[in-house]
């Protein structure tokens, strides 16, 4: 048994921070398994500090978590799904996207949404994914395994996919160009949302998207454009998805594109563990930091918080359908 006054200091140090998400008494780290973070922060490699933040305020109107990752771990714990929607919904967060980079993380996503009724799936190969596959003659077969799983109704989208220019070098660019274009006939075929990952990439996307047949719905998760992107969305209808990053505080193309943004084109995501708000950007993120950000979205956009909420709600229905 630990002493009072340890058990005291634990619980002072980790105050707010829903239970699931504290390490024990005894300290224990995150369980062997699935895909994180480094310990260290990508600038400078300095430690990052992996205490999962306090939870924020309740919303006054339930959202979703337009995209997830509850099988990547990060911080001191390792949070069980059920846990991990118990403590997004005590905050307004009703549900969630849990979104697949591979085939092992897409099975994944598939079983999560037929086990749990506030999860619904994406499945994808990510365009990073896609390039090393690529290299291994393996990436055709990959894709038919994302069809087959496709085929689930509790899969309501195609994502993440896309294209990715600041991991992948030129040398991958074919090799995700046709990953692209092969999940966009996927997401045609079986009548799926299209979830897209788009980093340092937005005119070949747009490029892609407007010589391809397209679903009904096409959403850029982590919306990273700026102003002229924004525009775009707005013309074609596409959806912006926004993360922490649009609260950091160097973000200001991301804040003017989301004060251009049609409301009824606009959701909101945390992609945990990645992209944790301000003020606490490089820790853990998970579902119940949604809150954060929609306060921020809201607030930058001069909307009522509950108004906004109601939207973003009605967007995602639109998105994806009923739960």
């Amino acid at each position: 048994m630990p002493a009072k006054n340890q058990t005291e200091n634990s619980e002072a140090i980790y105050a707010g921070i829903p239970a699931a998400y504290r390490p024990d008494a005894q300290g224990a780290l995150a369980a062997d398994g699935g895909r994180g973070r480094s310990e260290t922060n990508e600038k400078g490699g300095s430690k990052r500090n992996l205490r999962y933040p306090e939870a924020p305020d309740a919303l006054p109107v339930s959202v979703v978590d337009n995209h997830t990752h509850l099988d990547f771990l990060d911080g001191e714990v390792k949070v069980q799904a059920a846990d991990a929607l118990a403590a997004a919904a005590a905050v307004g967060v009703k549900g969630l996207i849990q979104v697949g980079c591979d085939v092992p993380s897409s099975e994944y996503a598939v079983k999560a949404a037929n086990e749990f009724p506030n999860v619904l799936a994406a499945v994808a190969i990510h365009p990073n994914d896609a390039a090393r596959l690529a290299e291994h003659h393996a990436l055709d077969e990959a894709i038919s395994q994302i069809e087959r799983l496709a085929a689930n109704d509790r899969v309501r989208a195609i994502g993440e996919t896309g294209l990715d220019y600041f991991r992948t070098g030129p040398e991958g660019h074919q090799a995700q160009e046709y990953s692209f274009r092969e999940h966009l006939r996927i997401a045609v075929e079986h009548h799926k949302a299209l979830q897209i990952h788009d980093r340092d990439a937005h005119d070949d996307v747009v490029r892609i998207l407007k010589d391809s047949p397209l679903p009904e719905r096409v959403v850029f998760h982590c919306f990273s454009g700026g102003a002229e992107l924004a525009r775009i969305c707005n013309e074609n209808g596409w959806y912006m998805s926004f993360a922490g990053t649009v609260t950091f505080k160097n973000s200001h193309d991301l804040r003017e594109a989301l004060s251009l943004a049609n409301p009824e084109l606009l959701l909101v995501e945390t992609d945990a563990p990645f992209l944790t708000p301000h003020p606490f950007r490089g820790r853990p993120n998970a579902s119940y930091m949604i809150p954060y950000t929609v306060r921020f979205m809201a607030e930058a956009r001069g909307v009522e918080l509950a108004e906004f909420c109601t939207q973003l709600e009605a967007n995602t229905q639109e998105v994806y359908g009923a739960f």
